[in-house]
């Protein structure tokens, strides 16, 4: 299995607004699943590349079969209807609450663990994911998400 980076499908994570940090998550997402790293990579690109769902609030408009054609199109034979409504989940939830706790991480008000705690608290984001997640940036009080070096596979 080739590892993958945030760097490899493109995501800046220092981007302004957060989206690199949600772009990555998106991909942390797809990653962490049981199911090839190759076909999480072709759902990921189809997202964010080809349909632009390049944004939290973008995620959350997003109708359902919209989702479930484009997962079907990279390849997920199953689990395509539970992943896409745990993406529209996380999508609402990301745009609801991703950029204020990014800004509070960055003035220090909140403590990693925190953030991480509300990550965990979506559903379809557990350990896995919020490992793969944490392997490609660096969460700190009064600093910015910045990308790491570690690949993911």
């Amino acid at each position: 299995m080739t590892p993958i980076s945030a760097a490899d499908l493109g995501i800046e994570i220092d981007a302004p607004g957060g989206h690199g940090v949600y772009r990555w998550l998106l991909a942390s997402f797809l990653i962490g699943k049981r199911i090839r790293s190759s076909v999480a990579v072709e759902a990921y690109r189809n997202l964010v590349d080809r349909y632009g769902l390049d944004t939290p609030a973008k995620l959350a408009r997003c109708a359902h079969r919209d989702l479930v054609r484009l997962l079907g199109q990279a390849g997920y034979a199953r689990y395509d209807e539970s992943t896409a409504r745990r993406l529209h989940e996380l999508g609402l939830g990301l745009d609801a609450g991703l950029e204020s706790r990014m800004n509070a991480l960055q003035s220090g008000s909140m403590e990693a663990a925190e953030f991480e705690r509300w990550l965990l608290g979506f559903n379809g984001i557990g350990p896995k994911t919020l490992e793969i997640f944490k392997r490609g940036v660096a969460l700190g009080n009064k600093c910015m998400c910045r990308l790491t070096t570690n690949r993911v596979g």
